[in-house]
């Protein structure tokens, strides 16, 4: 058995809204140590943490059309429903506890905003929505989308009463997630209850970390994490303990990196410059459909 050991603890800030509709720290992606290249192939986290949006009479809060091209956006609802549409005819609604997963491959147009209902009616809303990185074989792929429904993840329950796993993407004790995937993931929603813990082992290679959605946990019995915080571990070995603190839930990602060029532009990520240049001009003639 070799134990991971911590690389960082890192505390949210730059609190900011994406669109009107998505109050959200960015946790991926941004500055040191949390690049896109050192907890590839995730390269971007937006945590949207608890807020309340009152009542809305007008246009759905939201984002409204916008591209992407070479990677695959994954969202989570843990409180309040999002709809989505895009170019390719895929849509829908996740509520609390789906996932929706969508791959831009080749190029796409979409928009995400407040489920009309939930809209009108006001309420919490709570979201994590991560960019994961296609390999360069897989870039121009055809897009598409996959509507996880939380009744249909792979689900642990834990020894002793301790809580339970969710399996969105991966595989863990011979338990496999409905999502599917261009490169080796991890993806983990855990639940624990006050006072019980749980081990988790990954391949030692894979880049490996986790947020605290609620609650706080100790980790390793070393170094205790509260609320909205990310956890990057080192690639030192394959196997680190959860405590919970009080009724906790933490999101786990691991995967195998990509380890080629990454070259970004807002919302394309390819591995060139020159297919940068590319995209914008296929983008600016119309290449990725239509989308009101």
């Amino acid at each position: 058995m070799s134990f991971r050991s911590i690389e960082a603890v890192v505390e949210p800030n730059n609190l900011h809204y994406v669109g009107d509709g998505f109050r959200v720290y960015g946790i991926l992606g941004r500055k040191e140590p949390l690049t896109m290249k050192r907890m590839s192939p995730f390269l971007l986290m937006d945590y949207a943490p608890p807020h309340y949006f009152p009542p809305n009479k007008g246009a759905p809060r939201g984002v409204s059309s916008h591209p992407h091209r070479g990677i695959e956006t994954v969202t989570i609802a843990y409180k309040g429903k999002v709809e989505h549409h895009d170019s390719s005819g895929g849509g829908g609604i996740i509520a609390e506890g789906d996932v929706q997963w969508m791959t831009s491959g080749s190029g796409i147009l979409h928009k995400e905003y407040h489920e009309k209902n939930f809209g009108k009616k006001g309420g919490e809303m709570q979201m994590v929505q991560l960019w994961v990185n296609l390999p360069a074989k897989d870039k121009m792929t055809t897009p598409k989308y996959q509507n996880l429904n939380k009744k249909n993840f792979a689900k642990i329950e834990l020894e002793n009463k301790a809580g339970s796993i969710d399996i969105i993407a991966g595989e863990y004790d011979n338990k496999k997630g409905p999502a599917s995937s261009f490169s080796p993931i991890n993806l983990f929603s855990i639940d624990l209850n006050k006072g019980k813990g749980t081990n988790l082992s990954f391949d030692k290679s894979h880049n490996t970390g986790l947020l605290v959605i609620k609650g706080n946990v100790t980790i390793n019995n070393i170094e205790k994490v509260p609320t909205n915080h990310f956890v990057l571990f080192n690639n030192d070995g394959t196997e680190f303990t959860l405590r919970a603190g009080e009724d906790s839930t933490i999101l786990v990602l691991s995967g195998e990196p990509i380890d080629e060029p990454i070259a970004s532009y807002g919302p394309f990520v390819m591995n060139t410059n020159e297919e940068i240049k590319q995209t914008i001009d296929d983008f600016n003639s119309g290449k990725f459909g239509y989308l009101d």
